[in-house]
């Protein structure tokens, strides 16, 4: 069996599911019979539970709690789940809706019978959970399971869906059951026990690396431990995957320990030799030179004129026309000039042949030394990528990268999440805390109630696990799953939706306020022709102001006015529109129905808008466009 993955849109605290609970009052439903399948190993039970939720409304965004059957929902017998993964359906043919449709925003599975123990959770980016052999999460047919789940309805349309769930499962009348150990979850959520636990990343925020680390980078006032958990016993991390939203990068888990350091070995650095190779790269380039000059002087052609002085046609006329006496002498001072020339030349050559073999010595040595560097360097890598990344008492146990099959980018939730592999078994001791930090990047948009969580499956009491500060825990993972059809619908592309509103005239020369009801802005809107498509305008240094309907209000149909990139008319797509606006702001989500609400249903631009046409959507409902004007005081 795969090793560990855990649990991917994790995104609500214990008390908001309360407040939830408390709010709407828990929907009973019946599920269907689960189907059931026996695995390759004889033993192990596939089984599939289907259950239908309440009618998805139009638009819906909310938070709601299911009991799950004790009858027809989960086991009916004692054992040990050893896998989870969670999906959702059309209830009336069993087909995934597009994600540019509905969002699975999550679905929480919560053992009431354990104080409330989240242990597992599942959203848009459908990371499914996997044991490693020999460990389960234990399961009582008593226990009293809740479903959460919160369903985010970005169309008009009236959907029915249903939930479904396979579990891999051993019941306890195995024999395999009796070696089976127990594996426990720990929530991690950098809002933990929030009423609902989100942060704003916003653009150009963070580092000049254009990420932002959550709570690390935020400025704010932020509750010390809130991103914590503390060991009261000593066991061994199994495994984790981290959950985060749209521009999420990654989540990072770190473990502080009392007292505690790097205790691991230490890498002999390459030897630096920069003097030896200035050295060489000096005589290498001077004997080149050198070569290029004796070369050069080897050209003289004043041998060729010397033989060519003596060539028997020239002897034999000189012969005629000088005293024998002269001839001779003639011809003895030709003999050693020419002579003298070939020494010289052979001298040459030999500081020629001199030189060639210094450079290629040289060369050989250089070369030599780089192989020796190269081979150094090598070794050092290799060392120092088995070392722990510690500070002080501080070491990080894993990174969960988000994976992106988005064209885009980190844009939409085309992805998936890097989990841990079989090996990571991280020993942890009493009084150890876990830590977790949430990175986004800010470089492309804002990115809205954004979350960081992971759930890590651990096994208390055992003891044979690794020392973090002594053995590097930190290694690449394994990609939890690929890239799955339903995200197919990126949008941004033709035919828009609406003409470009930059190029439409003047609307109504007024602040507000306007409505935004029936998926529509009431001014602006330029989805839509004639002059109430056209941009309402104002003098810079005023503000507008919206205002949302009692009847969407009332309906649960929640609305927002987040900027995007001008002319923001693209087609829809879960990539598409971007909260991406050179001038940024954002409403929230406008309604009065407790998270994920802003509790309000008026909103008010900035006073400091910049001139221009400022283009927005909603972020709930993106089919959703609308833009107003900012002139210059007359």
């Amino acid at each position: 069996m795969r090793g560990i993955s855990l649990v991917g849109s994790l995104v609500v605290a214990a008390l908001l599911l309360v407040a939830a609970s408390t709010a709407q009052g828990a929907i009973v439903g019946e599920p269907q019979l689960g189907s059931k399948t026996t695995l390759a190993d004889g033993v192990t039970q596939e089984i599939t539970y289907e259950v239908p939720l309440s009618q998805v409304t139009s638009g819906q965004n909310r938070i709601r709690n299911k009991m799950v059957s004790n009858e027809s929902g989960k086991p009916k017998v004692d054992g040990w789940i050893t896998a989870f993964n969670a999906n959702l359906v059309e209830t009336s043919d069993g087909t995934i809706p597009s994600s540019s449709r509905v969002m699975f925003h999550h679905g929480v599975f919560i053992n009431l019978s354990r104080g409330y123990e989240k242990f597992f959770a599942t959203g848009e980016e459908k990371t499914a959970m996997v044991m490693p052999d020999g460990y389960g999460y234990r399961y009582k047919a008593s226990d009293t399971w809740m479903l959460n789940e919160m369903i985010h309805n970005l169309v008009p349309e009236v959907m029915n869906l249903t939930a479904t769930y396979t579990i891999s499962f051993i019941p306890d009348t195995a024999p395999e059951a009796a070696s089976i150990k127990v594996a426990e979850p720990i929530w991690m959520d950098v809002e933990n026990n929030k009423l609902y636990p989100v942060f704003d990343v916003l653009r150009d925020s963070g580092g000049a690396d254009g990420k932002f680390s959550y709570p690390a980078d935020f400025k704010g006032s932020y509750p010390a431990g809130l991103n914590e958990w503390k060991a009261s016993k000593p066991g061994v991390l199994l495994g984790t995957t981290g959950h985060v939203h749209t521009g999420g990068l990654s989540t990072e888990l770190f473990m502080k320990r009392p007292g505690a350091s790097f205790t691991g070995k230490t890498c002999d650095r390459p030897v630096v030799r920069d003097a030896e190779y200035a050295a060489l790269t000096e005589l290498i380039a001077k004997t080149t030179a050198n070569q290029a000059k004796i070369r050069s002087l080897l050209k003289t052609r004043a041998i060729k004129k010397q033989k060519k002085s003596m060539n028997p046609r020239k002897m034999k006329r000189l012969r005629k026309t000088m005293a024998p006496r002269k001839f001779k002498k003639w011809k003895r001072q030709k003999v050693r000039r020419l002579k003298r020339l070939r020494k010289v030349n052979s001298t040459k050559l030999g500081h020629l042949r001199q030189v060639s073999k210094n450079k290629q010595g040289a060369i050989a040595d250089k070369s030599a030394m780089e192989t020796k560097s190269d081979a150094e360097k090598k070794a050092y890598d290799a060392c120092t990528a088995s070392i722990p990344t510690v500070e002080g008492n501080r070491v990080r146990l894993f990174e969960s990268k988000a994976n992106y099959f988005e064209p885009a980018g980190p844009v939409s939730w085309d992805m998936a999440m890097i989990s841990t592999k079989d090996d990571w078994r991280v020993q942890v001791e009493t009084g150890d805390t876990l830590e977790l930090q949430a990175v986004y990047e800010t470089k492309i948009g804002s990115w809205y109630e954004s979350m960081g969580i992971n759930v890590v499956f651990w096994s208390p009491n055992e003891t044979n696990g690794r020392n973090p500060y002594e053995t590097k825990v930190d290694t690449p993972g394994r990609l939890n799953h690929g890239h799955y059809p339903e995200n197919d619908d990126h949008g941004g592309e033709l035919p828009v939706v609406g003409t470009d509103p930059t190029t439409r005239p003047d609307g109504l020369m007024s602040g507000g306020p306007f409505a935004i009801g029936g998926y529509s802005y009431e001014a602006g809107n330029f989805r839509i022709p004639g002059g109430a498509g056209d941009p309402p305008v104002v003098e810079q240094g005023n503000s507008f102001s919206f205002q949302l309907t009692a009847a969407d209000d009332n309906n649960g149909i929640w609305h927002s006015l987040t900027s995007c990139k001008a002319p923001c008319n693209k087609s829809t797509g879960i990539a598409y529109p971007l909260p991406d606006g050179d001038f940024q702001f954002d409403s929230g989500q406008l309604g009065t129905g407790g998270a994920p609400t802003v509790g309000r249903r008026t909103w008010s631009t900035p006073a400091n808008l910049p001139v221009g046409t400022h283009t927005y959507f909603c972020r709930i409902h993106p089919l959703m466009r609308g833009a107003f004007r900012v002139k210059p005081k007359s």
